[in-house]
């Protein structure tokens, strides 16, 4: 599985697998979303580490490298203390915080419970508010989540390689190598039942509905990133964003869709260099 991160930890008795790399600079951690793992930032974590950041990032438990328990909580809300154990673990009383689609949920979570742990947060095509899941996925949770369990892998592929597409506006980006990338955790039975159990079934906007007006009391810094075609999460949702967090900077990139590092890698580890040189 082609992938960044290239060590371990037991985290809360969980292991998971992680990236410490780039030199002794400012901690930027990295956090990714859905569906998806840490090789997502591949082309943005070169750029930070050449300007001198100390790069850090994990797969969220269930994603990924990381375990995958059956019995365990992999919500964002839980996902949002796996992310501070793993600051203890980097030894990071504080620390810089890039997160992407529910990996910004995350991010929002802890700054809000923890907000003395973060340095600055950036956002990028982050769930928020009511925003998600899309209607078709709370209609496929409430009615036939157990129907899908039972798919033939040949149907879940091409249902993943759907979804996969959507996130890009160039389309060639998600070429096949780089297809078979985000594919390589979700293959065979034990990645199907996972991407159900881990990741469709705690799609559930309470955990970012509830945190709706601590938004609005955030002394964190905030930067906000999206992809104006962004099919899954509109924008709309980012200028929300912008106009509840005190002091929010909101930037909208053209020609990019959900998974932003893909279509704009380079647009995205400058916005990320640009926001954290900032006083």
């Amino acid at each position: 599985m082609e992938t960044v991160v290239d060590r371990d930890v037991v985290v809360d008795g969980a292991r998971i697998a992680y990236r410490n790399g780039g030199g002794d600079g400012r901690p930027v951690v990295l956090v990714h979303g859905t569906p998806s793992h840490s090789y997502i930032w591949r082309e943005v974590i070169p750029p930070l580490e050449s300007a001198g950041y100390r790069v850090l990032c994990f797969d969220l438990l269930g994603y990924g490298r990381s375990e995958r328990p059956l019995d365990r909580d992999t919500s964002v809300a839980a996902q949002a203390r796996i992310l501070e154990r793993m600051l203890d673990f980097w030894g990071l009383e504080q620390a810089d915080i890039v997160g992407h689609d529910i990996g910004g949920a995350t991010a929002m979570i802890l700054a809000v419970h923890k907000p003395e742990r973060l340095g600055k947060l950036l956002l990028v095509d982050t769930p928020s508010y009511d925003s998600w899941p899309s209607e078709t996925w709370r209609k496929i949770i409430r009615d036939h989540l157990h129907d899908y369990h039972r798919m033939s892998l040949e149907e879940f592929r091409e249902m993943m390689v759907r979804q996969l597409t959507m996130t890009v506006y160039a389309k060639e980006r998600m070429s096949e190598e780089v297809l078979e990338a985000y594919l390589a955790p979700l293959a065979g039975e034990m990645g199907k039942a996972s991407f159900f159990t881990h990741q469709v079934n705690h799609y559930d906007s309470r955990y970012t509905e509830e945190i709706m007006e601590d938004l609005k009391k955030l002394t964190v810094p905030v930067k906000i990133l999206w992809g104006a075609e962004d099919e899954w999460q509109p924008v709309s949702y980012a200028k929300r964003l912008a106009g509840d967090i005190p002091g929010a900077d909101l930037s909208i990139i053209s020609e990019a869709g959900h998974f932003l590092m893909e279509d704009a890698p380079e647009k995205v580890a400058t916005e990320i260099k640009d926001f954290l040189y900032k006083s």
